[in-house]
C-alpha cells in the first residue's frame, strides 16, 4: 500500500485534522528528553476515542508500520523516540477522567490523563493518589504506568505499579485485552496489568487504567536539615531508615545544586551548605510529632549543623518546588544536561555518593546529585556539551561507570527512567543473557511483526 493510501485509511479512522503529516509536525513527535537523537517519523496519529485508538493499532500492524506510543514526551531513556518511517501514536486526545469510585477507593482513566491534573481531582473528592514523579504538571498516566514512574513519595507510598489494578490494551490485531479488576482482590488468569506496568509500550497499547486510591493524611511536618558533608547527609539517610522511621519523602541535595536551584527559584535555600536533607513524615497527627522528634534527633547526632521546620503549607510548598526545581535549575546551565538514575539498596548510599564523588573527579566532569535518598535511587545529572567530541567521550565513560557502581553494590540500572532505547544495552549486565532471550522470545509471540516501540528495552 503506498503512503498516500495509508494516510487516507488513517484519516478515515481519526479525521484528517488528527493526521500530521508535515515536517514541522513530525519534528515536534521526534524526540524525548532523554540526550538521544531525534528520528523522524513517517506520521503522527492522534485517536481521540477507544475505538480509533484500537483500529490505528491494527492499522499499523496490518501494514507493518513500526508504532511508538507518546503521552508528554518526558521520557529520560529514549522511551518514545520513534522508529524510522514509524507512525507516533499520540495520547492527548484520550484524556478523559471516567470514574473516580469514592466508596471503593479507584479511578478508570484514559492513557492521557496529566498526572498533576488526576491528583488534584481525586484530592477534590478527599481522597489520595501518591505517585508523584518530577514531571508531573506535564507527564500522562499511561506514561507513568509504561515507564513504572517514582516521584517523592516513593520512600513511604510505593511507585505507580503499587497503585495499577488493571490495564485495558490492545494487542496488535486489534483485540481489547482486559486485565486485573475493580476489587482489592483478583487473581484470575495470569497477571496482564503487571507484565503491563514498565513495559514501554513494547507488549500493547493502553486503553484504560484502573488506579488505586487511598486516603488522604491527616498530619504531615517537613523540615530542612543542613550538614557539612555529603557523607554525613548519606550517613543520616541511613541511620533514619535503620531506626524503623519511614518518612512520607527524604531528599538529598549537595551544594551544586543547592546554589543553582536557589538562583533559579529564590526559595531561601542555604547555598552554604555543603548538603541538605529534605524530610517529611506524615500519618496520625499524634505518630508525626513523635517521627518528626526523632528524626530531628538522628539529624543532630549525624552532624546536622541546622534543622529548619516548615511553619505553614506556604513555607512547605516553597521548599518542596524548589527541590523539584533541581533538574529545569541545572539544565539552565549548560547546553546538554545528562539525568541518570543511579538507584542502590538504602544502606549503600554513602558508598554511592562517595563512587559519584571519585567519577566526577576522574573524568573532570560537574555532577551535581539530587534524588530520592529515602528509597536509593539518586538522580546525578551531568552539565556538558555534546558538541563537545572530547568531553561527550569522558561523558559516556562516566556513565558506564556510574552503572558499574550501581550494579557492584546491588543496586539497579534504573529506578523510575525506563531503559528504552539509552539502557538497553547495559541490560544483560544486570539480568542474565537467558532473561533477555525469554523476554525477546514473549516479545516476538506477542508483537510477530515487532511494531511496537522497536528496539526499546531489549534491542
Amino acid at each position: 500500500m503506498t503512503k498516500d493510501a495509508i494516510i487516507k485509511d488513517f484519516e478515515a479512522i481519526v479525521g484528517s485534522d488528527n493526521v500530521m503529516t508535515s515536517e514541522t509536525d513530525r519534528h515536534t513527535y521526534s524526540y524525548d528528553a532523554a540526550v538521544l537523537d531525534s528520528v523522524m517519523p513517517a506520521l503522527v496519529v492522534r485517536p481521540t476515542n477507544s475505538e480509533e485508538l484500537g483500529k490505528t493499532v491494527k492499522l499499523c500492524n496490518d501494514n507493518g508500520l513500526p508504532l511508538t506510543v507518546r503521552g508528554a514526551g518526558t521520557n529520560l531513556s529514549g522511551g518514545t523516540i520513534p522508529h524510522p518511517g514509524g507512525v507516533v501514536v499520540l495520547t492527548n486526545g484520550l484524556n478523559r477522567i471516567l470514574e473516580i469510585n469514592e466508596q471503593d477507593m479507584y479511578a478508570v482513566v484514559e492513557p492521557g490523563v496529566v498526572t498533576a491534573k488526576f491528583a488534584a481531582e481525586v484530592a477534590s473528592k478527599g481522597l489520595f493518589y501518591p505517585p508523584d514523579p518530577g514531571s508531573q504538571t506535564v507527564s500522562t498516566l499511561g506514561g507513568n504506568v509504561a515507564e513504572n514512574a517514582g516521584g517523592l513519595r516513593g520512600l513511604k507510598y510505593g511507585v505507580t505499579k503499587d497503585y495499577v489494578m488493571g490495564v485495558d490494551f490492545w494487542d496488535v490485531d486489534g483485540n481489547l485485552i482486559k486485565s486485573g479488576s475493580r476489587t482489592v482482590k483478583c487473581v484470575t488468569g495470569y497477571n496482564l496489568a503487571g507484565l503491563m506496568v514498565a513495559s514501554e509500550g513494547t507488549l500493547g497499547v493502553f486503553d484504560k487504567l484502573i488506579l488505586k486510591l487511598v486516603p488522604p493524611v491527616l498530619a504531615a511536618k517537613s523540615m530542612m536539615a543542613v550538614f557539612p558533608s555529603m557523607k554525613a547527609a548519606s550517613e543520616t539517610v541511613a541511620a533514619i531508615i535503620a531506626n524503623k522511621i519511614v518518612p512520607a519523602t527524604l531528599e538529598i541535595m549537595d551544594n551544586f545544586t543547592i546554589r543553582t536551584v536557589e538562583n533559579f527559584r529564590k526559595a531561601g535555600l542555604p547555598t552554604d551548605a555543603a548538603a541538605m536533607l529534605l524530610i517529611e513524615v506524615d500519618g496520625h497527627p499524634a505518630q508525626v510529632e513523635d517521627e518528626a522528634a526523632k528524626v530531628e534527633e538522628i539529624c543532630k547526632q549525624n552532624s546536622a549543623s541546622e534543622i529548619k521546620i516548615a511553619n505553614d503549607a506556604a513555607e512547605r510548598d516553597a521548599v518542596w518546588q524548589a527541590r523539584r526545581d533541581a533538574l529545569p535549575a541545572l539544565a539552565n546551565l549548560k547546553p546538554t544536561c545528562v539525568l541518570e538514575d543511579a538507584t542502590v539498596p538504602r544502606s549503600q548510599i554513602p558508598a554511592m555518593i562517595a563512587a559519584l564523588d571519585e567519577i566526577s573527579n576522574k573524568y573532570n566532569l560537574t555532577i551535581g546529585t539530587f534524588g530520592h535518598a529515602g528509597d536509593g535511587n539518586l538522580h546525578p545529572t551531568i552539565l556538558t556539551d555534546k558538541r563537545d567530541t572530547k568531553e561527550w567521550q569522558r561523558v559516556e565513560e562516566a556513565i558506564e561507570m556510574i552503572f558499574d557502581r550501581a550494579l557492584a553494590l546491588g543496586g539497579t540500572l534504573s529506578g523510575e527512567h525506563g531503559i528504552g532505547l539509552a539502557k538497553s544495552k547495559f541490560i544483560e549486565s544486570e539480568t542474565s543473557p537467558g532473561t533477555l532471550a525469554y523476554s525477546r522470545r514473549m516479545k516476538s509471540v506477542l508483537d510477530p511483526k515487532g511494531i511496537l516501540n522497536p528496539h526499546k528495552i531489549i534491542g
